[in-house]
């Protein structure tokens, strides 16, 4: 039987699939049952060619195989081709042009969701948050897509529209919300506020000196901006430290083991184990380790992947109390394999990663929540935020983040002791001690105890009963050493 031109580029086209296939699987399955699979791919393409209603691409056609194919292993395993694979390096170089969002599907429900808006950027400016169900994209269901189809229709050139409709989370109805794409590129370590100049400020108690820090993500230059403000907390005398991973939904695992290793300076910061990989090991070096000081780290549902490993680690070794909620279960490790000569990739979960204490991380489709996957808060120190609490919290962070305008510059300046201020209270220390023990006018209102900065402070005032318990916790433990060191 003569075989068509069609026909022989179709088999063409199956057959270094099948070649990469049959590498990848080999001894799985006996010979001829897999080339007897094969067949039947190769016959199903021919007919679909000859019969459906459309013409159809042939290279459309072979992508989205592969597509569903890898789809129904995990929602992280992918095919990525040319175009794809361009925007996918950019994106994880930390410097992209789209709206800032991290999105991922859901375990339970196909779902698109936001993992995390990025602080500053269009997403997170025009209100959405983690969480967030993505229904439509320009009017496209994005039922059934995969995250990185998602990826690819949420970036493009800075200036352009984009229109999401979106359910938030413990909402029932849709909200249609435009944005345009902007040229990303952040930091992706941040302090809780700003100074006048707009630069961040790391020291969140200036009284007991304790930092913050918050980490949004885990690109290339995580860690050297992470060691700066460490450096410069240091300087100012910091003696104890909140990392804020909350919203965090990972990144690069290079950058979360550079991270732990800052605060760890001898055992196994995180492991990787597959079913045909090596299994490997990464140990914390001494070098570079900051000194040790009481440290919390703050997690929520979103905190996902690299968040996971650096709270993993910090937790199984004693070196920090985890406060917050459960994190989100994102602990597989995915490959890049090259196709076509590095045209095109496949993004595959070849490994899981696990925790110093051996437990695993990741959270699989048939996971129930009494099993152990994720990071979960230490003992006593559970601060769950309920659906609009987080809504306040998180559009109180969004206003706090944004860049301050003139007039607030000004307002913070003039909030400040002047130096006339600062004598009248220098005299009032120096007068006569009857002088000062004078009954007060009890018609007067008693001051209110002033608040630490976190529910109260202009701009952006919020409630965080998280970070609030963390400050307790690191408060307790500095006064705990005071009182070692005073007896």
């Amino acid at each position: 039987m003569r075989i068509s031109r069609r026909n022989l580029l179709a088999l063409g086209m199956v057959s270094s699939l099948s070649i990469f296939c049959w590498e990848a699987t080999l001894g799985a399955k006996p010979k001829d049952q897999m080339l007897e699979l094969y067949g039947l791919f190769v016959d199903a393409v021919e007919k679909v060619e000859a019969n459906y209603v459309q013409p159809v691409d042939r290279r459309e056609l072979l992508e989205s195989a592969l597509e569903g194919m890898l789809q129904n292993l995990d929602a992280h395993s992918t095919f990525i081709n040319t175009g794809e694979w361009n925007q996918f390096r950019r994106q994880i170089e930390g410097r992209f042009g789209g709206i800032g969002i991290q999105v991922d599907v859901n375990n339970e429900n196909g779902r698109l969701q936001v993992i995390a808006p990025m602080v500053g950027t269009p997403a997170y400016e025009a209100g959405i948050l983690a969480g967030d169900q993505i229904l439509e994209i320009d009017g496209q269901s994005a039922d059934g897509m995969t995250r990185d189809k998602a990826i690819e229709a949420l970036q493009g050139r800075p200036g352009t529209d984009v229109k999401l409709s979106v359910m938030h989370d413990g909402s029932d109805k849709a909200e249609t919300i435009t944005i345009t794409r902007a040229f990303i590129e952040l930091p992706s370590v941040l302090g809780d506020r700003r100074k006048p100049d707009q630069s961040w400020d790391f020291m969140l108690d200036k009284t007991k000196k304790i930092g913050y820090v918050r980490i949004t993500s885990f690109i290339q230059n995580t860690t050297s901006e992470l060691r700066k403000a460490l450096e410069q907390l240091k300087d100012e005398g910091m003696r104890g430290l909140i990392l804020d991973l909350r919203d965090n939904p990972g990144g690069l695992l290079s950058a979360a083991v550079e991270v732990s290793d800052l605060f760890l300076d001898e055992g196994v910061i995180v492991s990787t184990k597959g079913r045909n990989t090596m299994p490997k090991t990464y140990n914390a070096r001494r070098d570079g380790t900051f000194e040790p000081f009481p440290m919390a780290v703050l997690v929520n549902q979103n905190s996902a992947s690299a968040s996971e490993i650096v709270s993993a680690a910090l937790q199984d070794h004693k070196r920090a109390q985890i406060i917050g909620q459960r994190s989100f279960g994102k602990g597989s490790v995915q490959n890049i394999l090259e196709l076509e000569d590095g045209r095109s990739v496949l993004k595959l979960t070849v490994a899981s990663y696990y925790r110093p204490s051996g437990e695993n991380i990741h959270r699989f489709r048939n996971s129930k929540a009494t099993d152990k996957w994720g990071v979960s808060p230490d003992k006593g120190l559970e601060v769950k935020l309920k659906g609009d609490e987080y809504v306040r919290w998180f559009i109180g962070r969004r206003n706090r983040d944004q860049l301050m305008t003139k007039k607030a510059q000004k307002a913070v300046a003039e909030a400040k002791p002047s130096p006339e201020k600062e004598k009248d209270k220098d005299a009032a220390a120096k007068k006569p001690e009857a002088e000062k023990a004078a009954p007060k006018d009890e018609t007067k209102p008693a001051e209110k105890p002033k608040d630490h900065g976190t529910t109260s402070t202009a701009p952006g005032s919020f409630v965080d009963k998280p970070l609030d318990k963390a400050l307790e916790v690191i408060r307790a433990k500095l006064n705990e050493a005071a009182i070692k060191q005073a007896a």
